[in-house]
This record gives C-alpha cells, sequence and structure tokens, in this order.
C-alpha cells in the first residue's frame, strides 16, 4: 500500500489512560477535548495551521485563563484522527496511508488547514496523496473507499468518494490482458508486499494479470453496499457488460446472504472487512431482507445472466425472511423467464406460509410456469403483438422456432407433479390445475402425466369415480409408450372407461406396426421372385443369389409367425370387448330389477355378482406386468 511520510521531529507524543500529552520541555497551555479523549498541547503549534483552531483559541482566551479548554464535535475520523493532526501541527513522522488519508482529508477541510496558515499544509499534502498515489492504484482505491463509510457526507462534499468510484470503474471496466501485463498468480512470489508486480526482481507498479472477467468481485466486495451500488451504476454508465455486472451481484449475494448456497471452492466472509451495513460479520435478519430487496432491485433483466439456482434459493431464502411481495413476485417472473433451465430439485420448495396445508409450495410452481407460458408467447409473437408485454419484457431472449424449451418445461412439471402427488393434504382441483397447464403440443408422451396421476390416485383412495375420470382424461392414451399402455390395461386405480380406450388404441398401434411389416414383406417376395429368375438365368455367380433367397424366406416364415400372434392379440382385445358389453348389459338389467322390485336383494344376485367377479378374474389373468413407475 503506498504511503508518505511527513515530519522529521521524533514522536514526542505520549498516552497516559484517557489523555495525550506532548513531551516538549514547555508546559501546555491548551486542552482539547475530542471525543472522550484529551490533548494537552500548545496553542502556537495549532493556531498556525488552522484557522479553526485561531479562532477558538482567540475566543477561550478571551476568559483570561492561563490554559484554555477547547472542545471538538463531530470531526471526521473522531480521537484516532485529531492525534494524526496535532503531531501534524507540530512537525511529528506522520506516515499517510490509504486508509487514513480521506480521514485526514476531510479533518484538514474542517479545521481550515489550507496554505494561508503554512505552506504545505494538510489539506494540500492529502490531495497530492490522493491524486497521485491512491487513484491511480487498485487496492488503495478500495481501502480508501472503505473508509469513506464513516465520513461519507464529508468525503462526497470534497468529491472523494467520487473519485474513488470512477477511479475503480475505469480499472475494471478495461481488460488488464491489453497491458501486456507479466503473467503471476494473483499473491504469489512474484509480487512486492504492497501486491504491484515484480520483473526481475523491481516493481513495476502494475496490477497482476487476470484472464477472466470477475477479477474484481471479491475485492469490490469488501465494499458496503450503498458505494458497491454506486460503483456498479457508474460501471453502467461506462457500458461494461451486463453479464459482468449480475455475476459481481451474485458473488456479493453469495458471500453476505447465508441462506444463498455458496459456489464450491467460493471464498465466505472474512473478519478483516465490514459487512454491507457495518454492523460486524453477521447480519440481522431485516439487514438480511433490505440486502437481498436491495440486490434483486440491481439484477438485470436478461434472461441466463444470473444462474437459475441463484435465484430460487434467493427465493427461499426472501420467503423465510419476508420480504415484500414486490421482490417475491419479480423473483417468481426472473425464474420463469428462464424455467427451463431449472432442475427438479429446484422446483421442490417447501411451503413457508402457515396458510397452507401442503408440504410443497404448489402454487408457487404454478405462478412462475404461468410467467414461462407467458413469456414463451412472447417470444413465438413478438413483444408488439401481445397486448400483455410490459417493458420488463422487451429485453428477454428466446428461440421461437425451436419447441426444446417447453417440452423440458412439460417434463419438469410431470416430474414436480409426481413429487408432490403423495401429499394427502393436496387437493384435487390445485393437482388437476397445474397438469392442465401444461399445452397439448408441449408432451411428446404421456407417461410422466401418467405416473404423476396415477401416483395421486394412490395416495388419494377416498376420490370418487367421477373424480377420478376427470383427472384421467387429462391423459392422451395416444401418446402413451408400449410399456405405459400395458401397465394402465391392468392398473385396477384407473376407471373401466380409461383401461378400454388404452386397449383399443394399443390394438390401433399394433394393426398400424403390422400393416407396416405386410408391406415389407410383400417388397421382400417381389425381391425374392426377381432374385430367382436371375438365378435361373445367370451365370456362375449363383451362390450368392441363392443365399439372398433363402435369407428372405427365412425372413417370410418369421413375417407369417408374426401374423398368427396378431390374430391371437386381436382376439384376446375382441374377447375384452364382448366381456366389457357384456358386463354392461348384466349391470343395466340388475339396475332395472332393482328399481321396479325395491331394495331388497334377489336370490339370484349372488350368483350374477358371483359371475361379475369371474368375469374380472379371467380379464386378469390374461397378461401380469410388472409396475411401470416406482414412487419418489
Amino acid at each position: 500500500m503506498a504511503c508518505t511520510k511527513l515530519g522529521s521531529k521524533s514522536d514526542a507524543f505520549q498516552r497516559q489512560g484517557q489523555a495525550w500529552f506532548c513531551t516538549t520541555g514547555l508546559p501546555s497551555d491548551i486542552v482539547v477535548e475530542v471525543g472522550e479523549m484529551s490533548f494537552h498541547l500548545h496553542k502556537f503549534p495549532l493556531l498556525s495551521r488552522s484557522g479553526v483552531m485561531e479562532r477558538m483559541i482567540a475566543e477561550a482566551s478571551k476568559e483570561g485563563d492561563e490554559k484554555c479548554f477547547i472542545q471538538i464535535s463531530d470531526l471526521p475520523g473522531g480521537n484516532k484522527t485529531f492525534e494524526l493532526v496535532a503531531k501534524f501541527c507540530y512537525g511529528v513522522k506522520l506516515e499517510l496511508t490509504a486508509s487514513n488519508v480521506v480521514y485526514l482529508r476531510c479533518a484538514a477541510e474542517r479545521l481550515e488547514m489550507t496554505e494561508e496558515y503554512g505552506e504545505s499544509n494538510l489539506i494540500s499534502q492529502t490531495e497530492t496523496f490522493l491524486n497521485h498515489k491512491v487513484l491511480k492504484s487498485w487496492k488503495d482505491s478500495i481501502k480508501a473507499l472503505q473508509s469513506c463509510d464513516e465520513v461519507l457526507e464529508d468525503a462526497d462534499e470534497l468529491n472523494i468518494t467520487k473519485r474513488c468510484i470512477e477511479s475503480l470503474s475505469m480499472k475494471a471496466s478495461t481488460d488488464p490482458n491489453l497491458f501486456g501485463w507479466p503473467v503471476v498468480e494473483h499473491g504469489g512470489p512474484m509480487q512486492s508486499p504492497g501486491g504491484s508486480v515484480l520483473w526481475n526482481g523491481i516493481s513495476t507498479g502494475a496490477r497482476p494479470k487476470h484472464s477472466s472477467s470477475d477479477w474484481w468481485y471479491e475485492d469490490a466486495s469488501m465494499l458496503s453496499f450503498p458505494i458497491f451500488k454506486r460503483v456498479l451504476e457508474t460501471m453502467e454508465s461506462r457500458c461494461i457488460r451486463q453479464d459482468i455486472i449480475a455475476g459481481s451481484l451474485v458473488y456479493y449475494a453469495r458471500k453476505y446472504l447465508p441462506g444463498i448456497k455458496r459456489r464450491r471452492g467460493g471464498n465466505e466472509s472474512s473478519g478483516r472487512f465490514s459487512t454491507p451495513f457495518g454492523s460486524g460479520n453477521v447480519l440481522s435478519e431485516e439487514e438480511q431482507k433490505r440486502l437481498l430487496e436491495e440486490i434483486q432491485e440491481l439484477l438485470p433483466l436478461e434472461k441466463g445472466l444470473a444462474p437459475t439456482k441463484f435465484l430460487f434459493d434467493s427465493l427461499r431464502t426472501a420467503k423465510i425472511l419476508k420480504a415484500s411481495s414486490s421482490c417475491i413476485s419479480k423473483l417468481e417472473k426472473r425464474i420463469g423467464i428462464q424455467l427451463d433451465q431449472a432442475a427438479l430439485e429446484d422446483l421442490v420448495m417447501p411451503s413457508f406460509s402457515d396458510s397452507t396445508e401442503t408440504l410443497y409450495d404448489v402454487d408457487c410452481v404454478q405462478r412462475i410456469f404461468e410467467h414461462f407460458l407467458a413469456t414463451d408467447q412472447i417470444t413465438v409473437g413478438g413483444a408488439g403483438d401481445s397486448p400483455c408485454s410490459s417493458v420488463d419484457d422487451r429485453q428477454l431472449i428466446g428461440s421461437p422456432q425451436s419447441l426444446a424449451p417447453i417440452t423440458t418445461v412439460a417434463k419438469l412439471i410431470d416430474g414436480f407433479l409426481a413429487e408432490v402427488a403423495p401429499d394427502v393434504n393436496l387437493k384435487l382441483p390445485k393437482f388437476r390445475a397445474l397438469a392442465a397447464a401444461v399445452p397439448e403440443y408441449a408432451r411428446l408422451l404421456d407417461d410422466g402425466l401418467y405416473r404423476a396421476i396415477d401416483i395421486y390416485l394412490k395416495h388419494h383412495p377416498w376420490l370418487a369415480e367421477s373424480e377420478r375420470e376427470n383427472l384421467c382424461r387429462l391423459i392422451d392414451c395416444q401418446k402413451l409408450s408400449l410399456e405405459a399402455c400395458t401397465h394402465a390395461a391392468q392398473n385396477e386405480r384407473l376407471p373401466l372407461r380409461i383401461i378400454v380406450q388404452v386397449l383399443f388404441f394399443e390394438q390401433l398401434q399394433l394393426r398400424t406396426s403390422i400393416a407396416g411389416c405386410f408391406l415389407v414383406s410383400d417388397n421382400l417376395d417381389g425381391g425374392s421372385r426377381q432374385l430367382s429368375g436371375g438365378i435361373a438365368g445367370g451365370s456362375g455367380e449363383g451362390g450368392g443369389w441363392a443365399t439372398a433367397v433363402r435369407e428372405n424366406q427365412v425372413l417370410k416364415v418369421g413375417m407369417d409367425n408374426m401374423r398368427v400372434r396378431v390374430s391371437e392379440l386381436e382376439k384376446e382385445v375382441s374377447h375384452a370387448f364382448c366381456l366389457k358389453g357384456e358386463f354392461g348389459l348384466k349391470l343395466k338389467s340388475h339396475q332395472m330389477c332393482s328399481a321396479q322390485e325395491g331394495s331388497v336383494s334377489k336370490p339370484n344376485d349372488n350368483v350374477k355378482l358371483e359371475k361379475l367377479k369371474d368375469v374380472k378374474d379371467r380379464r386378469g389373468k390374461q397378461k401380469k406386468v410388472p409396475s411401470l413407475h416406482t414412487e419418489g
């Protein structure tokens, strides 16, 4: 760190308890009280350097006392700064550093230590040090800004804060690789104690070369958030990239907000630096909430600049800290913009509200998904085509020609439904609303939706038949895989109507597949006949053609066997339809008899029930297939 030593006399100041004494051999004739500390000094060295001290001494001397008493309140830097000022007035050695120069500059201005009261006075000395030493060094500018927090009003009046911020923003927005600095590791053996690069053992005064644009994140995070915010605003005025601004905010939040997960190997907040609100190294919940709300306001709106996991962590922290509804709503919207980049574990958020009985925050996920759908429509139709588009959406980035984002989100929502389905407190309307919110074109297969609905039916066995049918209507049986169809055909939790639909579409798929196989078989038959004619009229190459003919004949035999198997499957499906019809007629007849003869059971009712049970057993024995899903 840069430093300058002023004065030449040896240190003649001694401290005794809460008092400082100047041991020059002459008795002190003035006592200056600054805070809780008293300084026993002499009038002449003080009034010869400070206009304020000259006037105060003159007023105190009118009382006629041999020793005058002066009290100074609100001096920038307090008694520690006045100690340095007093030493400067006595010509004692004084070391200017980046950590004390701001206090001394502000105190010198308050005490009017101009050139009128002595050549090379404290104002000119501190200004020279600021301009020629501190502002030219990255590290020293950081330390000077840290010291501005306690004297911010005075530092702003003297433009010290602004000058340091502009110096930092200029250095941060400049690519260090352009200057050809020697490539060394930060803090390595090739650096001087002050942090500058050593080139052949000689300090160059240059900063180490950094390969990435985030080299300044850690240093800037040492600043209090109000000053850090002003640094970012100045950087934005210099047109620094938005991803760099967002990255610095993410780094700052991860450093000071315990609820937000830090990156593996990331730097933790150390005890050497003050936290954003000056209350030590642990922020209170109120300070954390304020900091989170401020950071959320500063984050750029573009998609993908802030990591999705960071946004989810911020949302959870905001709910725990009970942040403002505006903060939570904006975080949900930011997540919705880039929901296709999320993972299932991010969506499964516990419910932090006392008003809901569900284990997971399903309402929050639905709002996030609605934001995604609105953004997807805007990007497809254009921001100007939708009356719902707002100023916040004009910078969103999308891919109108690709269905990959919406299909990815559809799988994500189906997975989330399967995770929350075992919650017995999750009401059917809420579960169905989220499942129905996914557009039909977004699901290439309905296997995930079928799995979620099956889990929900298993953990909610009290649902009425009409409610089950209403929920299962969301499943498109034509978009189920063969494995899902096989499982659904034997699933006793599904309504009978859905099972029949599954069997019908399964048969239809088989017939379509077999028709395609028959077409291939006919083409092979025609090819074998042509090959046989070629062999009869060919020459000595007939052996190779004969082999091809035999392979085609073997394939034809396989196709014949497939025809037989398909015929058997058609008979089984037809038998199932017959059983359904028989079951429906008997049920209808039983209902008519009951209506005519009253509610008393007939003797043959038991026989009918036994027959119906036999029909169900025969259907169940046709084929048994293992379970399609496992519950997470």
